[in-house]
């Protein structure tokens, strides 16, 4: 979340792995497996802490995933894992040996292959005295599929509060997850959103800042520690792609707002060390070790949806523009210059070029984009933006902020009932050459429209109907896709943050349902949002439509909760 957005809605508020193929390990392994058992005896059983995962399903093969190590050593761990039809794992249709290794954090992932298409598994690993936990998978259909039903995550913050709506999404029947980023947050045990941390008995580990590989690895292990997400891991693949919070906040191809390389290093080092630790920890397909931010990938569910996972931080992402610098008058013209540019780049050539090309190949009904941030327009006029200047809280400002507004609004609720009605001030007021709209958070695609306008107009051209899915915000939202011409693409639904706190921590001087009116009444392609709840987005295919259901906590800071399904978004095929 991008740390101007955040100033922005504060003052908005006070105005109103590398992983070994267990084939290539299979001779080592069957040689040594008794001799490793016996030699290794004394050092204690093999700990499951993190519990299994699989995730990047295909139509014949899935990912494992597991962690595992002895007690008093640091030796590698020899298993066996397996795949089969029943939980009791008496028809076992795959297996292979696997050797969780220290140079991977003892870590380990398989590509388990020659499984059938839409088909429910079990899976674990072993050796012959200790067995880890069994997950459950599941491979992607190849044709006649009438319903898939995935659930999307973003923005857990570990010691924001309980992962509850990781266990409610098994509740809730998804039958994959979909995970766009901020799994992990890079924060200090004293960073952002932990001032619960230690009544909730969830101060981040190690309780630095996240620079170096074990920092990375010692923040993974603590996450996924959590009962609720290994709860979920343990239930279904999960499809996954980092934002900025796995690196550092605000991220871009040659930096971030969090990174000082006076006195943090390289951000190449720190990219590199937090690229390992998330293949190491994630059940993500690695195909080159040697370039592990190009993690872009496709996946079919038969012929219904393909599923475009893509990579909006490290490989094109040029720098975030400043909205400061787009109202001051001294520095407008070269930060418009620059916002408008058509070259200016979200994805980079060589990642458009491939979804480009995949749009082309696939002849699925939906095409679903699993991307990090708000593709949709969440623009303000500039009379709004200009008087909620972040640099300028006094109450003279906070009063023209306000003003702003409420003169905004009025004009345009006029000029729906009655236009000569207007008042030449209100006219300029609603005229977009005279007071033109500019997205608040240009760390998401408000900040690069050319890109945007570039995608959108492709799948357009191509007859595509286009779902975007998104997170980064850690509230809900659902808004159309529209061509500058006003052509309507497709839709995006948004989810909101696991644990993450919204606007309702930016906004506490609001009520929520003020929030979302300004927000309502400003954005006109706005369906709807929930500015004030965590939880997650149950999106439903079918032929026939894109469906996508919102499920929201009361709470995340007691192990009591309630969780209600509020509001549903449909799109027609």
């Amino acid at each position: 979340m991008a740390f101007d957005r955040r100033r922005f809605m504060i003052h908005l508020a006070s105005v109103s792995a590398a992983a070994a193929s267990g084939e290539a390990l299979a001779h080592e392994a069957e040689s040594g497996w008794h001799e490793e058992l016996r030699r290794r005896k004394i050092d204690g059983p093999i700990q499951f802490d993190h519990g299994v995962a699989s995730g990047d399903p295909l139509s014949d093969r899935v990912i494992l995933w597991t962690h595992a190590r002895r007690r008093f050593t640091q030796l590698s761990v020899v298993m066996r894992w397996e795949v089969a039809l029943d939980a009791r794992f008496r028809r076992v249709v795959a297996s292979g040996w696997a050797i969780a290794r220290p140079q991977t954090g003892h870590t380990v992932k398989v590509d388990a292959t020659g499984l059938r298409p839409g088909e429910t598994y079990f899976y674990r690993f072993r050796t012959l005295l200790d067995v880890s936990p069994v997950g459950i998978t599941r491979t992607l259909p190849k044709a006649g599929i009438q319903e898939v039903k995935l659930a999307v995550f973003s923005c857990s913050n570990y010691p924001a509060g309980y992962f509850h709506a990781y266990s409610e999404a098994v509740r809730a029947g998804a039958q994959f997850g979909v995970h766009l980023g901020d799994y992990i947050y890079e924060y200090a045990a004293d960073g952002y959103a932990s001032e619960d941390a230690q009544a909730l008995g969830r101060v981040s580990k190690p309780a630095r800042e996240l620079l170096t590989l074990d920092d990375y690895r010692r923040r993974y292990a603590q996450y996924r520690s959590d009962p609720d997400l290994k709860h979920l891991h343990a239930h279904m693949p999960i499809i996954a792609v980092w934002d900025d919070h796995e690196i550092a906040n605000d991220a871009w191809v040659d930096g971030a707002q969090n990174h000082t390389e006076e006195t943090e290093g390289p951000f190449d080092a720190r990219v590199a060390a937090a690229l390992r630790a998330y293949h190491e920890w994630m059940p993500i397909r690695t195909p080159d070790p040697d370039n592990l931010k190009q993690i872009y990938r496709s996946f079919d569910f038969g012929d219904l949806l393909s599923l475009h996972m893509l990579e909006t931080r490290l490989l094109g992402r040029e720098e975030p523009i400043e909205i400061t610098d787009l109202v001051n008058p001294a520095t407008a013209p070269s930060a418009v210059a620059a916002l408008t540019s058509p070259s200016r780049q979200m994805l980079g050539a060589e990642q458009f070029n491939w979804l480009q090309s995949r749009f082309i190949q696939s002849d699925a009904v939906w095409q679903v984009l699993g991307q990090q941030v708000l593709m949709a327009r969440m623009e303000f006029p500039v009379s709004i933006l200009t008087a909620l200047n972040p640099a300028n809280t006094s109450p003279d400002a906070i009063a023209a902020g306000a003003r702003a507004i409420q003169d905004y609004l009025t004009a345009k609720a006029i000029a729906a009932a009655n236009p000569a009605a207007l008042s030449p001030a209100q006219r300029a007021l609603i005229d977009p050459r005279l007071n033109p709209k500019l997205g608040y958070n240009l760390d998401a695609w408000d900040g690069y429209p050319a890109a945007r306008e570039l995608l959108l107009g492709t799948a357009a051209a191509l007859g595509k109907r286009l779902v975007s899915l998104a997170g980064d915000t850690h509230n809900a939202w659902y808004n159309e896709l529209r061509l500058l011409d006003g052509t309507l693409v497709g839709e995006e639904f948004a989810t909101p943050g696991v644990s993450s706190p919204g606007l309702e921590t930016a906004l506490a001087a609001l009520p929520p349902a003020q929030t979302t009116a300004i927000f309502r009444g400003v954005i006109d392609s706005l369906k709807f949002c929930d500015t004030y709840r965590r939880g997650f987005l149950l999106m439903t295919f079918t032929p026939w439509f894109a469906r996508g259901s919102w499920y929201f906590l009361d709470t995340v800071k007691s192990r009591t909760y309630t969780v209600s399904q509020d509001f549903t978004g449909e799109l027609s095929a």
